[in-house]
């Protein structure tokens, strides 16, 4: 939650600063701003979409050449902002919605508080409506509630979790380490069941409970997640498929070390992955079009998946 937040306060920040700062360099901004020139590069391709309406229209035309930035009509959108009733209540709702969220650092918490205050003192009746409009995010309030509880307390939580891969309820004890949104919202963990960093996704959680027992994870290095959740490491297992022609689709969907050319047109992948069994949906997806070179524990899991499932139609 926090990079999420520093982004935007960073790119508020932007607007002022390349305004006052016509062609100014990639290398100087990044530097003033203390991020990589990529960080401030992947700002800039956002900034675009942002503008003086939510509708659309007024944008910043601002863009780069890798060397220098250009924001072509600053005074185009210098007008003060003026909320309609329906842009007043969506960001209101929304302000009180990510003020609500878990993991979020206490005077974040605070600013957001104070701002809402303001917005609804300046939108006025307008602010009475948003009030009656609530959102949850994903999973059911209690999931939220339990895990900012052992955020707060520092407490090991139990899970009773549906794992994809296994397709199975289990249920874990884990140790919260942070809440990751994309495109869903997933508590980050060290799971004393596998042993190992996992992620797990709210609304795939059925049950949950704060332990009594203090969360302990071991020092771990957070994971750069810049270039998106899934992020394999050296460290993972490695997972060999050697896939016919039909399914050559799985190297342009999965990340991989390799892929292989065979003589009959199809390919031997190799990728990393932290549970491998995760990738039992996608082997039976295949079906003949893929074999599972290793490990042998995934082969396994989907020989007993394919002989159970066609035993359900002989029944």
């Amino acid at each position: 939650m926090s990079s999420a937040i520093d982004q935007t306060r960073r790119m508020l920040s932007l607007v002022t600063y390349l305004r006052e700062r016509p062609g100014a360099r990639v290398s100087e901004v990044a530097r003033a701003f203390g991020v990589t020139e990529r960080e401030l590069i992947r700002d800039l391709s956002v900034l675009p979409m942002c503008g003086t309406s939510f509708r659309g229209g007024d944008l910043l035309d601002i863009d780069t050449d890798g060397e220098q930035i250009w924001w072509h009509n600053p005074d185009d959108v210098a007008q003060p902002l003026r909320l309609a009733a329906d842009e007043a209540t969506s960001l209101l709702v929304a302000a009180r919605a990510v003020a609500g969220l878990p993991g979020l650092r206490e005077r974040d918490r605070q600013a957001l508080t104070r701002a809402v205050a303001k917005l609804e003192a300046a939108a006025g009746d307008v602010a009475e409506g948003s009030t009656r409009v609530g959102v949850t995010f994903e999973a059911e309030g209690d999931v939220f509630a339990e895990i900012d509880r052992a955020f707060a307390e520092r407490k090991r939580l139990w899970l009773n979790y549906w794992s994809s891969g296994r397709g199975e309820l289990t249920e874990r004890e884990v140790d919260p380490i942070r809440l990751i949104s994309e495109g869903h919202t997933y508590l980050e963990a060290w799971c004393r069941l596998s042993e190992d960093r996992r992620m797990f996704r709210l609304d795939r959680i059925a049950e949950i409970k704060v332990l009594d027992t203090p969360s302990d994870p071991p020092p771990l290095e957070l994971r750069d997640l810049s270039e998106g959740l899934v992020h394999p490491s050296g460290e993972d297992p490695q997972v060999v498929l050697e896939v016919a022609p039909g399914g050559r689709w799985v190297a342009e969907y999965y990340p991989h070390e390799s892929a292989e050319e065979l003589p009959d047109g199809g390919l031997r992948i190799v990728l990393r992955t932290p549970d491998p069994s995760s990738l039992l949906r996608l082997v039976l997806r295949l079906g003949p079009d893929g074999r599972v070179l290793e490990p042998s524990s995934l082969a396994a899991q989907a020989r007993e998946a394919a002989v159970a499932a066609l035993a359900r139609y002989d029944g």
